[in-house]
């Protein structure tokens, strides 16, 4: 039967005679007041198990195998199954949760970062009276106003731009996004607001300026959704609950009520992904939160039942910070095929995306070619043509897949879900599918009624609300300062450090190693041009990080924000890790092939030797050719139609330039398309021809030479750095 949770909203005590007796803002500080002792109330009656030091993997896997009977086992890490586990143990229930891979290493990790109320899904419910989908908005507006309050370091609003380009569509957009205000009510972050089209583009000055009337400003929230999950299930393991990542479910069990002679679902047969080792895992409620994998875990209960997961692929891209303001967004509200675009800054780059097209369930989805050139056209359309829109400035792709369900208990089984639905089988098993990341909470809070209701547990009442996640507390906005004075952190490694562990900031700090330098004096950079340093492994491990792909794509989050960067902090990452872990060289050598596969399928590196592997035909003009081949030669000084590492040492050597073998070996192997150890003048060629359609930018090779030739030219000091890369 299915169950869905009737939207509760409490209305305001004695209406305008409150507000009038009141006034607007002492109503707003009011309930904040309230809200705020409500929250302390429920706090003080949780316990703390593991307030000091978390529980290592290794006694979470054995509070799994020696546990008599869990009341509720959650299969799925994700943002709802970890949202789930930390509902349940919090309400004083016996908690289980297992992952089969990493936590937040499907969906979760792969969205746009937004915190939203949907405002497209309100234009819906307005322009189709649809009462569904406007309840559905006010929960997710409500959901937002909670999750920017439990998680402040993780979380911030974000003013995103919406461009006009026609005078009728000022009025049209603005009653739409007034009308996202007020259904936000007092948890509206900011006031929305119009701008001419001087403003706009003093704010947004990469905007194109043809026909431009103005623009409308409103607001949502934006966080680290990795992070944010990860914190999640960290919370859940603190008040109790026995989390475990790399913990697959082989099979259900299952026991016979006498009775009645059905079959009950009464637990999970479990296995180490890590050392293969299988064990059961007893439990009164099973919950299925496997999101895009709903229905494998469904057909594990009833090989008959029926699939309800439609998934659909989308595709989200990184690109430089300059692309975009520090602090604004761009929404496109109809693209050339319907679909809605965002442009926002994140992490000091620009995101993306994104796409929306129907996929078959993967565990490694990869970003298509199709869709990243989809977003780059989209991209062009609302930029300046004084900004280039590059193909090679693409940093990281990835792909996510959004589980869109169908309601099993619905009479028109084609029909996709708008929300969520939570089922419960025959045998028991409940499963929560659907949904949005937003609204992570409040599906879990109706999940676990669902359950307690159906099953008979004795539980609680739900305390989620409010509840500050890991790190929350001790975090202020100026607590970067006190590492920057406290432990000699540079300021930029502070701030990503506060930002992303809150108040346990400190203990990472604690644990970076000191320079040798002036300054700063502790926090090794895994690489120069990102905040994260050595110490962060460390610190990851305890986090439960597993593998060397769990700190670059979740742990940190340099996988998602430069791949070429990532693949250069690997050695550094494998080697800590395999020290601290007692890895074999044998585990060592797998762990980096793994990582590098992950970074060149999943996140897109494939992507830049393509390029360039594509570019078959060298679209150079006759001056152009003749430019470059002399160019080639001033290395290729014996005219043997093609340079090694040797040559291109020679030529830096002779202008007092030093890079280790190791480092132009990669330089050179991003252009050697046959792989033989020596880059040719066609391969040279159509480098040079990529690079002058965009479709490769900041090409060390390219970069390198041409600073070469004009030092030889000029017999000047030059220096080179490492460039960004693009995929």
């Amino acid at each position: 039967m299915a169950f869905r949770k009737a939207l509760k909203r409490t209305a305001v005590v004695g209406g305008g005679a409150v507000a009038a007796a009141f006034g607007l803002s002492q109503l707003i500080e009011y309930r904040k007041t309230q809200a705020r002792l409500a929250h302390v109330a429920a706090e003080a009656e949780l316990k703390v198990p593991f307030a000091d030091e978390l529980p290592t993997r290794q006694a979470q896997l054995a509070a799994l195998k020696n546990t008599e009977e869990f009341d509720v086992l959650v299969v799925g890490g994700g943002a709802t199954g970890a949202g789930c586990a930390l509902d349940a143990v919090t309400r004083n229930l016996k908690t289980a949760l297992v992952e089969r891979n990493d936590f937040s290493s499907g969906t979760s990790s792969r969205s746009t970062k937004l915190i939203h109320g949907g405002v497209r899904y309100l234009q819906k419910a307005i322009m189709q009276l649809d009462y569904e989908q406007y309840m559905m908005v006010k929960e997710a507006l409500h959901e937002r106003a909670n999750l920017l309050e439990i998680a402040p370091h993780l979380s911030a609003p974000l003013p995103i731009m919406l461009p006009v380009y026609k005078w009728w569509q000022l009025p049209y957009y603005w009653a739409g996004i007034k009308m996202y205000d007020l259904v936000a009510g007092i948890q509206c972050l900011k006031s929305s607001y119009v701008l001419s089209k001087t403003k706009a583009l003093e704010l947004f000055p990469m905007l194109k300026k043809d026909k431009l009337v103005g623009a409308i400003v409103y607001y949502d929230g934006q966080h680290n959704d990795a992070r944010m999950n990860l914190a999640i299930a960290l919370s859940a393991a603190r008040y109790g609950a026995a989390v475990a990542n790399y913990t697959e479910v082989v099979h259900l069990l299952k026991t016979k009520d006498q009775q009645t002679g059905v079959e009950k679902v009464c637990g999970a047969r479990c296995r180490d992904v890590i050392t293969g080792q299988e064990f059961d895992v007893k439990a009164k409620c099973v919950i299925n939160a496997t999101g895009p994998f709903t229905d494998a875990l469904r057909k594990m209960d009833n090989q008959k039942t029926q699939n309800i997961c439609q998934p659909s692929a989308g595709v989200h891209i990184v690109i430089p910070g300059y692309y975009s303001p520090d602090n604004m967004g761009l929404l496109d509200p109809a693209t050339s095929d319907g679909r809605v675009i965002f442009f926002l800054p994140w992490e000091k780059m620009t995101i993306a995306g994104t796409t929306d097209t129907p996929t078959n369930v993967t565990a490694h989805p990869i970003p298509g070619e199709d869709d990243i050139n989809f977003i780059l056209r989209e991209v062009r359309n609302y930029l300046s043509p004084d900004v280039e829109v590059r193909r090679g400035d693409v940093l990281a792709a990835w792909s996510g897949i959004r589980p869109l369900v169908t309601d099993p208990s619905s009479k028109d089984t084609q029909s996709i879900c708008r929300n969520h639905i939570v089922s419960i089988s025959d045998s028991g098993l409940v499963t929560i599918a659907g949904g949005k990341w937003t609204t992570y909470r409040s599906m879990a809070e109706e999940t676990l009624d669902a359950a307690v209701k159906a099953l008979g547990l004795s539980a609680e009442s739900c305390k989620t609300v409010g509840l500050m996640l890991e790190g929350a507390k001790g975090w202020t906005p100026t607590l970067y300062i006190r590492l920057v004075q406290d432990y000699g952190l540079e300021n930029e490694v502070a701030q990503h450090l506060a930002a992303t562990y809150g108040g346990k900031a400190f203990d990472v700090a604690k644990m970076a190693q000191v320079t040798g330098q002036r300054w700063p004096i502790v926090g090794k950079r895994l690489v120069s041009e990102f905040p994260y340093i050595e110490g962060e492994v460390l610190y990851a491990i305890k986090e439960y990080a597993c593998t060397a792909i769990d700190v670059i794509a979740r742990r940190t989050r340099l996988g998602f924000l430069n791949v070429q960067a990532a693949d250069e902090a690997l050695p550094r990452i494998v080697q800590i890790m395999g020290k601290e872990l007692d890895w074999s060289q044998e585990r060592r050598t797998a762990e980096l092939e793994a990582a590098k596969k992950f970074l060149y399928h999943e996140m897109g590196y494939r992507s830049r030797s393509e390029q360039l592997t594509k570019t078959s035909e060298i679209n150079l003009d006759y001056q152009e050719v003749i430019r470059y081949k002399k160019r080639f030669h001033k290395f290729d000084k014996e005219s043997k139609g093609f340079i090694t590492t040797v040559d291109v040492q020679q030529v830096l050597e002779s202008i007092n330039v030093h890079i280790d073998e190791n480092s132009l070996h990669e330089i050179l192997n991003e252009v050697d398309l046959n792989k033989n150890g020596q880059v040719e003048i066609d391969e040279f060629l159509q480098l040079m021809s990529a690079v002058k359609k965009g479709q490769v930018s900041d090409s060390r090779l390219a970069i390198l030479m041409k600073t070469a030739e004009e030092t030889l030219d000029k017999r000047g000091p030059v220096t080179v750095d490492r460039s960004g890369g693009g995929v």
